[in-house]
């Protein structure tokens, strides 16, 4: 399969320079008509919330705005309406008063019982959805008493062992009600069927796993390009996610096996622009990878989510947000050829900035991340997550992950943020930026078409060319060069004071930095690792070893792999054991040397 070419788009000085003529009074008046029609439907459906849509002082506001009626707005067709291609206004015309975004809040820390003790703190607080942070173990597919796992059980997440760990991390909370989002990539596949188990042991009702609703990262292009958790290299890992993918889009229509993931290339040092092509670069490989399957992308891409994150430059941020949906639904269309619009869909979550808190004067980071967790907001995010106040520092504590969640709440409730779709649809600045971050996206798309040029096709994986391209430009050392110039850039300017950091290079002192963080004790990975041995002993040690021969022998062949790894987790092989497997059969991946 080859891509055809790549849509145009006009740059910021083409668009500035269209004739005042170029949307007329009755394009702008047909879409308006739209819209209505649309806004109607859903209101006669009950899909609109009745709640006070009024400003504080009382004046009733409409649920959108554009242009003046008799106005004409140049190119307006790029803007447009809410729920309406390309959807630079969101996906529905109903905007947050259809539905709001879900709070969902990243969790994990020590073992899954004080995770599963904190998750119901989030629910009972009103948290809507929960998103796991795993270990660094777990991440790299170690089992917890593993010698290179010594030291890092529990501290930067939840330590997952096998399916009885993830039963116990969801002991009490419905996964048929909850939608839950698993931060994990190199080994997401034996933990997304441990999730699985986990599920059938609650008892899922007589529809099964196909009534799960949630996210799976899984997204392995980021690793090779900017996080480094990988475990396989990338073409045997590409096809465990196209075997993924087959088996949730047969089975389990709701779940998203796949959260394109930009944040951990930004927290790298990326520049927004950056962040924005490379991760929709990233999805299109994805896409490519499902159609070299013979899977439908009108039934499989609506199964493609993302992963953004919200920085501190306001204004920007939002515009990267907008232009994020113009092009994943112009190119899903006009080079993928989805039809079905939920096929075209840039469906995305978002986390404030980590690496913009500071150690310095950290109470500084509840306003940072309530700027940020705003620009996400008016971006039109699905869901979100605001960091703690101490995540500089450490995991965090009950108090601060509290405040975090209650930043969003008050954006929800107090700001009339959800009253109107895109309230800043059609602002000179936010669509000059808007247009700016797609043409320069265009510009990133164009440079891995020229790696794709370059590429030696291995027959092994997808071919592509944007699958070509950024593998080219992985081996390459093309994506981490870029990254690594950009994070250069930025330290320099904040060294030189070019770039003001508030209690960093500005207005240093006189902010108390005293804070009182959460520390895992090292008696947690001691316990962990005694559970982990009395489990050992108390499995089928034969069944164990079946399910991991099985495993081995569909990886030697051409099947999909999900139902083999689904059952050595139901006899609970460890993680490590599975992943130990599959070492044995694809090697594991080692980053080329730069020169």
């Amino acid at each position: 399969m080859d891509i055809l070419t790549p849509p145009e788009t006009p740059d910021a000085e083409e668009v500035a320079l269209m004739p005042d003529d170029s949307a007329t009074n009755s394009q702008i008046a047909d879409g308006r008509r739209r819209w209505e029609q649309r806004f109607a439907a859903a209101e006669a459906a009950g899909r609109v919330r009745d709640i006070d849509y009024t400003t504080l002082s009382g004046t009733t506001v409409d649920p959108v705005y554009g242009p003046a009626r008799g106005d004409v707005v140049a190119d307006f067709e790029r803007i447009g309406w809410p729920g309406e291609f390309p959807y630079t206004r969101g996906l529905h015309a109903t905007g947050y008063r259809g539905k709001s975004w879900t709070i969902r809040q990243f969790a994990g820390f020590g073992n899954a019982q004080g995770t599963n003790e904190r998750y119901k703190m989030i629910l009972a607080h009103g948290g809507h959805g929960l998103s796991v942070a795993f270990d660094m173990p777990t991440l790299m597919g170690y089992d917890s008493d593993d010698p290179r796992s010594l030291g890092e059980v529990g501290h930067c997440g939840v330590a997952i062992d096998s399916a009885a760990d993830m039963e116990t991390l969801f002991n009490g909370i419905d996964l048929g009600q909850v939608s839950t989002s698993m931060t994990i990539s190199g080994p997401a596949v034996p933990v997304f069927c441990m999730y699985l188990v986990a599920a059938e042991r609650q008892g899922t009702g007589e529809q099964g796993i196909a009534t799960l609703n949630g996210t799976l990262q899984t997204d392995i292009f980021k690793e090779y390009i900017a996080q480094k958790e990988w475990i396989f290299p990338p073409e045997p890992h590409l096809r465990l996610i196209g075997d993924l993918m087959e088996f949730c889009t047969e089975q389990m229509p709701d779940y998203k096996p796949l959260s394109v993931s930009g944040y951990h290339i930004r927290e790298a040092g990326a520049t927004a622009a950056q962040e924005l092509a490379y991760t929709l670069a990233d999805g299109f490989g994805y896409v490519e990878l499902g159609l070299s399957r013979g899977l439908d992308v009108n039934r499989f891409a609506p199964g493609l989510s993302f992963f953004f994150d919200a920085h501190i430059d306001f204004f920007e941020e939002i515009s990267k947000f907008r232009a994020a949906r113009r092009i994943w639904a112009r190119w899903m269309r006009d080079v993928y050829g989805a039809d079905d619009p939920r096929a075209q869909w840039l469906r995305f979550h978002t986390q404030t900035a980590g690496v913009s808190l500071t150690a310095q004067q950290p109470d500084n980071n509840v306003t940072r991340t309530a700027v940020e967790a705003l620009a996400a907001v008016l971006g039109g995010t699905n869901s979100l997550h605001t960091n703690a106040l101490d995540e500089v520092l450490a995991l965090p504590s009950e108090k601060s992950a509290q405040i975090a969640m209650r930043t969003q709440q008050v954006l929800m409730e107090e700001t009339g943020v959800i009253n109107v779709a895109d309230p800043l649809g059609g602002s000179w600045y936010v669509e000059a930026l808007t247009d700016r971050m797609e043409a320069e996206a265009e510009q990133i798309f164009s440079r891995i078409d020229d790696l794709a040029a370059l590429a030696v096709p291995s027959g092994r994986h997808p071919v592509g060319k944007m699958t070509s391209g950024i593998l080219r430009g992985i081996g390459d050392g093309y994506f981490t060069g870029e990254i690594a110039d950009a994070a250069f850039a930025y330290t320099l300017a904040v060294e030189k004071g070019e770039k003001k950091v508030v209690g960093v290079n500005s207005l240093v002192g006189g902010i108390g930095d005293d804070l009182e963080v959460m520390r895992v004790s090292g008696d947690v990975e001691t316990e962990q690792n005694a559970v982990l041995a009395e489990r050992r002993a108390q499995r089928n040690a034969a069944a164990v070893r079946a399910a991991l021969r099985e495993l081995t022998t569909v990886a030697r062949g051409t099947g999909n792999m999900v139902p083999a790894m689904l059952g050595a987790a139901r006899a609970e092989a460890t993680l490590g054991e599975i992943c130990d497997a599959l070492r044995a059969v694809w090697g594991t991946y080692t980053e080329p040397a730069r020169i």
